[in-house]
């Protein structure tokens, strides 16, 4: 099989507001085909990224449509200084993936066929609100570490969401959420990080980010931080709309979101499932390869079950 890497084209696709870099990526020639794979990265995240999991998926038969987020990777930023994670609402995330599935995903497809989907963190979040609209537009999905809540690292809900009121009310929309800017991947080691307890595949994405650093992010604007509460408060409430055949899986270490929010979405929803890997740390599919065999297991006994063609 020819490695991704080796076959990325980006692909640039026009959404309201921004330009997106796509790509899309067959199945390997020497497997039965299964259909449509839609993989979404999380919040800082960008295509490259994921070579490792887009080969593990066409290596299953599935061909992989796939994209960066406004305001990340190769995509529009959205703040003149572009390390910061910028976005006023979260619709604007829903134009963005309408955006891939009208004009990549859709012309992938054969007639008749859904497209299934692999969502990581805010790429599982944003997955989650088109689900709730529109249930019936994948066969099956699976969510690795769902942006359901956040972690407020020890501070306390009321006086983050406080302080973001005020923030705003300032009118510094575009101003560092406190402590985001020490986040710049440039400056962060993994020591410090609190996405994964592998350190080669944190030094894989740190060795991207060096040679092109034009794709790194740092981390949130109050914006951003604003439009992801009014988000995940939306959301929460949602878990019943979402009627898909859904895999959620957890990370049991996880920093970044809350594992507890997760499963209690999961188990809300009407056919949903839910499974926990105990040792991993929030970015799943980064982790070590104890950790990411439990999840591909959870992954192929999931679409055997639910999206076989």
């Amino acid at each position: 099989m020819i490695p991704a890497a080796t076959l990325f084209d980006p692909l640039p696709i026009k959404a309201v507001g921004a330009q997106l870099r796509a790509a899309r990526f067959a199945a390997a020639p020497d497997v039965p085909g299964r259909g449509v794979c839609v993989l979404l990265n999380g919040q800082t995240e960008f295509i490259e990224k994921y070579f490792e999991v887009i080969d593990e998926l066409r290596g299953r038969g599935f061909a992989v449509a796939t994209m960066d987020w406004r305001g990340q990777g190769g995509s529009s930023r959205m703040t003149d200084d572009s390390r910061k994670s910028f976005v006023g609402d979260f619709s604007e995330y829903d134009d963005d993936l309408a955006t891939l599935m009208n004009w990549v995903v859709t012309p992938m497809l054969a007639a008749g066929e859904k497209p299934v989907a692999l969502a990581h963190s805010m790429g599982a979040h944003n997955l989650l609100r088109l689900l709730a609209r529109r249930p019936a537009s994948f066969a099956a999905c699976v969510l690795s570490a769902p942006m359901i809540g956040i972690s407020f690292r020890g501070q306390r809900e009321f006086m983050v969401r406080a302080v973001t009121f005020y923030q705003m009310w300032r009118g510094r929309r575009a101003g560092w959420v406190w402590g985001m800017e020490a986040r710049d991947p440039h400056k962060v080691t993994f020591a410090t990080q609190l996405a994964t307890s592998d350190p080669q595949r944190f030094e894989r994405t740190q060795i991207l980010l060096r040679e092109h650093p034009d794709l790194r992010l740092a981390g949130a604007t109050w914006s951003w931080l604003a439009a992801a509460l009014r988000s995940m408060d939306w959301l929460r409430g949602q878990a019943a709309a979402v009627t898909t055949p859904l895999l959620a899986v957890g990370a049991g270490k996880d920093r970044i979101c809350v594992t507890r929010q997760t499963r209690d979405f999961a188990r809300r929803t009407p056919h949903g499932e839910y499974a926990e890997i105990t040792d991993a740390e929030h970015e799943i599919l980064m982790e070590r390869n104890v950790i990411r065999a439990q999840f591909w297991v959870a992954f192929d006994a999931f679409m055997r079950a639910h999206a076989e063609t």
